[in-house]
């Protein structure tokens, strides 16, 4: 123990010790994305509202937002009131399903034609499926390159 520190009782040192703790929070960046420490995942990222801001503008520099977009959308979707549903299925159809969509999404023709079946009905689970095969597309093509970007370098 250092020589000025001898002279304060054990007792101050502890407390002193245990403030260090409580504040310790105080001196990070608590608007950065933190990464768990042994892996960084993409629903981690997702859920940080840093970190989505950082992944949206990676996809809009490689023109790729629409499964970002995509997604977002089925998270709403699900949290919607169901009078809302067949307004809020329909709107996700034409704007990201639909061959000729603005934004459209790259699915398979079996996961296209099951929601097409369902779309006269529409459920909070409809967009689930779909949702899912976005998210592995996301999770194994563009959020690997993102990991190597200065978008995420700078979301640290």
């Amino acid at each position: 123990m250092c020589k000025g520190l001898s002279a304060i009782p054990s007792s101050c040192l502890e407390k002193a010790k245990g403030m260090r703790v409580k504040f310790h929070h105080l001196t990070e960046k608590p608007h950065k994305f933190r990464a768990h420490e042994e892996k960084t995942d993409l629903e981690s990222l997702l859920n940080s509202k840093s970190g989505l801001q950082a992944f949206h503008w990676f996809l809009r520099s490689e023109f790729s937002e629409e499964n970002l977009a995509f997604w977002l959308a089925c998270q709403d979707y699900r949290n919607s009131p169901e009078s809302k549903l067949a307004e809020k299925a329909s709107s996700i159809f034409s704007q990201f399903i639909n061959p000729d969509a603005p934004q459209e999404v790259n699915l398979d023709g079996e996961t296209r034609d099951a929601l097409m079946s369902v779309m006269d009905e529409p459920e909070l689970s409809s967009f689930n499926e779909a949702q899912q095969r976005i998210f592995s597309l996301m999770a194994k093509d563009s959020f690997p390159r993102f990991l190597r970007s200065p978008f995420f370098q700078q979301a640290m």
